[in-house]
């Protein structure tokens, strides 16, 4: 191939191959390091780390990414149990003091 002036150029085709992502994995991951490090607010860790988890059963379908949904499902179940002990510690200091 030539160009204007009749110099030889060669062309050249570049593919990106781009690795397929799974968007939900990705979420449920954010969702439940969010959850885990807001615990300390009163109503958000609840609704946090029930999306984690819905977010992260919904990725389990897809094949990319699982890591990611597994540990965003796994940070889910980490911001309950948290709450939980939060309640359970309050419960028990208030039984104590009265």
């Amino acid at each position: 191939m030539e160009n204007e002036t009749g110099e030889h150029v060669e062309s050249r085709v570049i593919q990106v191959q781009t690795q397929p992502s799974n968007g939900l994995a990705i979420a449920a991951l954010v969702i439940g390091i969010i959850g885990v490090v807001l615990n300390w607010i009163p109503f958000i860790p609840y609704i946090l780390g029930l999306l984690a988890i819905i977010f992260g059963i919904f990725a389990l379908s897809e094949p990319v990414r699982r890591g990611f949904s597994i540990a965003g499902i796994i940070l889910g179940i980490v911001t309950f149990l948290f709450k939980i002990g939060f309640w359970i510690i309050v419960i028990l200091s208030a039984a104590a003091s009265a």
